[in-house]
């Protein structure tokens, strides 16, 4: 696998558009981030503290800014002082889009509130981030993606029956309205482009793109008055779908979602008769009879080892795949002929291992422009781009 090098020249279809993220954290970050791959150019606000983010460290070492941070500029600006403020109008002047996840409300605060944004920039994307949404009775209470992992009802479908509910271990929640608020925030452009608006606002919660994942849950509540519950693995929608453990103690997982793979998986396991039987006809029979699914084919996973056992429900055309942990995954030959995980040149590592630019475009493919920037690394040269000497700033505010 090559190393990925950074050029600093090179372009992407979203070339031109310019993004002030003055978000924290993962959402805003995850956001930008999507622009910033495919040739934005995406410039962190940070206060002279930093972005949270460049906090979140492993052995000392700031990973997740080294990922996240990839591909943008960073300035930095006090917004407590009038002269960084002005410096803030002077650059919203030149912006296509404006990133922000305070606390509702405190933007106006600070006297950046939409209609002012708008006044100065008419043709500004303003996307505000935040965790329950601009209005509503909880509009102004603080959400972290743990709390509205928990409030989507996400958390109450993790997990074993017989435990409690389980949060993600990782920033799901914000991922997930990340990858919608860039959506949003590319419709919002091409609604622009076509003259269909001018700026406008996009009010993104953390709350609602978690929501939305339960898929038909409060239709299948109101139809039927029943409360989805956890069931580990399984599944109460598809049977069958578990984790299963192997004779040498490793898992692998299986989903038999579609009529014939069901039916086949019973034929690899030497179970036709339950084909036949009106137990397992349908999915919805096969979900309500799950344990018995599940017995059946534990049963047979139990007689074989790992590789064996994926071989031959591969093999079969059963669909099937084992559970990796990080070491698995980046060995895997899948993941290195794709170049899943990419090394990327890195000042201080040589080398440094992230995931790939997502998703692949055959045409207009994203790019590598510039490594996550270290804090303030390009004040000079943006406020230079707006006419500002970042040095009399400093002046003015010191």
């Amino acid at each position: 696998m090559s190393t990925r090098h950074f050029d600093p020249e090179a372009t992407g279809p979203l070339a031109g558009i310019r993004v002030l993220d003055l978000s924290r954290l993962m959402a805003g970050n995850m956001l930008s981030l999507q622009l910033a791959d495919f040739g934005a150019d995406v410039i962190k606000i940070e206060p002279p503290v930093g972005d949270p983010l460049r906090d979140w460290k492993d052995d000392g070492h700031s990973l997740f800014w080294k990922t996240y941070g990839r591909n943008k500029r960073s300035v930095v600006l006090n917004l407590r002082d009038k002269p960084a403020m002005e410096a803030l109008w002077a650059l919203v002047d030149t912006a296509d889009v404006f990133i922000e996840n305070y606390r509702p409300g405190t933007l106006e605060q600070m006297g950046l509130a939409p209609e002012k944004l708008h006044e100065r920039n008419p043709k500004l994307i303003i996307v505000r981030i935040s965790g329950f949404g601009q209005t509503g009775p909880y509009a102004h209470l603080p959400g972290f993606g743990t709390i509205v992992e928990g409030m989507s009802g996400f958390a109450y479908r993790t997990g074993f029956p017989d435990r409690e509910p389980v949060l993600p271990p990782l920033a799901l929640a914000d991922m997930i309205a990340g990858i919608y608020g860039s959506s949003a925030t590319l419709t919002a452009l091409f609604a622009r482009e076509r003259g269909h608006s001018k700026g406008q606002v996009i009010d993104l919660s953390l709350l609602e793109p978690m929501f939305s994942v339960l898929g038909p849950e409060a239709a299948i509540f109101k139809t039927t008055g029943k409360i989805k519950e956890r069931v580990g693995s399984a599944s109460n929608t598809a049977s069958p779908r578990n984790v299963y453990k192997c004779r040498d103690g490793k898992y692998l997982a299986l989903s038999g979602s579609t009529p014939q793979v069901a039916r086949r998986i019973f034929e690899i396991i030497g179970r036709s008769d339950m084909n036949a039987d009106p137990r397992f006809a349908t999915n919805s029979d096969r979900v309500k009879n799950r344990p018995l699914v599940d017995a059946a084919i534990g049963a047979w996973f139990a007689e074989h080892d790992h590789d064996e056992a994926l071989r031959i429900m591969r093999d079969a055309g059963a669909t099937v795949g084992p559970i990796y942990n990080i070491a698995d995954a980046v060995a895997d030959a899948h993941f290195v002929e794709r170049e899943i995980v990419v090394d990327v040149e890195d000042t201080q590592f040589g080398a440094l291992p992230m995931h790939n630019i997502v998703p692949r475009l055959s045409e207009t493919p994203g790019t590598w422009r510039r490594p996550a920037p270290a804090l303030g690394e390009h004040t000079a040269e943006i406020l230079a781009e707006v006419g500002i000497d970042a040095q009399t700033l400093q002046t003015e505010t010191a």
